[in-house]
């Protein structure tokens, strides 16, 4: 997310706390949430793809995703 797109969100949520937001400002700060929002998990994912658990016998495992609880 460009640094520009940063700062509008910040923006909007100034304003929204001083004096509101027209339907098209809402629409778009949404919208620039949602975005970093994603790009913040791909790039947490990436990151955890390239972790690896050293064991006890001193083999390295890939960090592997726990199932979904029932």
């Amino acid at each position: 997310m460009k640094k520009q797109e940063i700062e509008r969100i910040n923006e909007l949520a100034r304003k929204k706390k001083t004096v509101g937001l027209t339907e098209n400002e809402l629409e778009e700060q949404q919208r620039l949430r949602r975005q970093y929002i994603d790009e913040f998990k791909e790039n947490l994912k990436a990151t955890l793809d390239q972790v690896y658990i050293e064991r006890e016998d001193g083999t390295y495992e890939k960090l592997q995703k726990k199932p979904p609880l029932n």
